[in-house]
């Protein structure tokens, strides 16, 4: 198994006509991912490496019974493209684009807990089950099927792991970018009960970073409900108090709270390696 998305999920790629959609439109095809259909309001009739374009969700699931959707569209359209998902009962949204708004993905946040839909990113690189599908724009070649989950704030560091990983042969049931940006759709609360019921997730690897309190919210959790070994990252050791280093959320406040320290503390007390 593999949590999320599989072989059978069918994708929506919004914004699809666009330089970055048409790109990794390709890229998913070429791993056997499902697109379906593509959105780009106004190019409805058009397609791209053979997937149909139509100009609303609505019409793209309608025609093709899509049940995820992944947005490659900027910033200040986001927020837009969340909604017309939503509204078109999605029920996987993966969001791509950094530097939301924060009401934006305020807005969007509740209105998608309030709809019972999953709403991953923004500044995330998807999700991807090795050997079975991908949604997003992770470099897929480093990823090898296996029985570790893994999350992850930054994609960047999510390559480095699992590039490691997989060159000393320990594979992958499915990995998750939570995003790196103020309000995430998801959080490794949100997704720790997914790899805690799935039977071929073995072991869970989590990677944060500095800010925020997920890491901490995680700790508490897996104290309490996860059985399975959790190992922990937490990047920015080094990172000056009250500067964003990178990602949006990634910030030290001044009394310390988000910091490597803090959050590394917290694990260590709930047993996460």
């Amino acid at each position: 198994m593999s949590i999320l998305i599989d072989e059978n999920t069918k994708l929506i790629v919004q914004g699809i006509t666009g330089r970055e959609g048409t790109f990794h439109t390709e890229q998913m095809l070429e791993y056997g991912t499902k697109v379906v259909a593509g959105v780009t309001p106004g190019k409805g009739g058009q397609s791209v490496h053979g997937v149909p374009v139509y100009n609303s969700v609505n019409e793209a699931k309608a025609a093709t019974g899509a049940n995820a959707s992944v947005l490659f569209v900027p910033a200040r359209f986001t927020k837009d493209s969340i909604l017309e998902a939503i509204d078109a009962d999605i029920p996987m949204i993966f969001t791509i684009a950094e530097h939301v708004p924060v009401q934006d993905m305020m807005f969007c946040y509740h209105l998608a807990k309030a709809k019972g839909i999953r709403l991953f990113g923004p500044n995330s690189f998807g999700v991807i089950s090795p050997g079975k599908t991908k949604v997003g724009f992770m470099a897929h070649r480093i990823f090898s099927p296996g029985h570790v989950g893994v999350m992850s704030r930054s994609a960047t560091n999510c390559y480095e792991t699992v590039f490691k990983l997989t060159n000393i042969g320990i594979g992958q049931s499915t990995c998750v970018g939570n995003g790196g940006d103020v309000i995430p759709g998801s959080t490794f609360v949100d997704i720790l009960p997914d790899f805690e019921s799935d039977p071929e997730t073995d072991c869970v690897v989590i990677i944060g970073e500095i800010g925020g309190n997920e890491e901490e919210l995680a700790a508490a959790y897996i104290q309490e409900n996860v059985t399975k070994p959790v190992v922990a990252l937490i990047a920015g050791k080094n990172a000056p108090k009250g500067r964003s280093m990178g990602h949006a959320g990634a910030i030290v406040e001044a009394d310390g709270t988000g910091s490597a320290e803090n959050k590394e503390k917290a694990l260590r007390a709930a047993g996460v390696l």
